[in-house]
């Protein structure tokens, strides 16, 4: 799983964006690929073991639901 990383406030955007972006790029499409399997895996559990996403009809339908 990532880390957590807080940012100084006095930091500029553009230096934390190029930060990310390198961190992002350096990368291996199999390290990406997990992440975001593990992204999905995390939302679900979230989200009380259910998907964000549902088939309904023709398309995907994102919805969260009324608490």
């Amino acid at each position: 799983m990532g880390t957590l990383k807080l940012y100084d406030t006095n930091i500029p955007r553009a230096s934390i964006a190029a930060e990310r972006e390198y961190a992002y790029q350096s990368r291996s499409s199999e390290q990406k690929f997990l992440a975001l399997i593990n992204l999905n895996r995390i939302s679900f559990q979230m989200n009380g073991g259910n998907p964000l996403k549902k088939p309904q009809g023709l398309g995907l339908i994102i919805s969260k639901p009324n608490i």
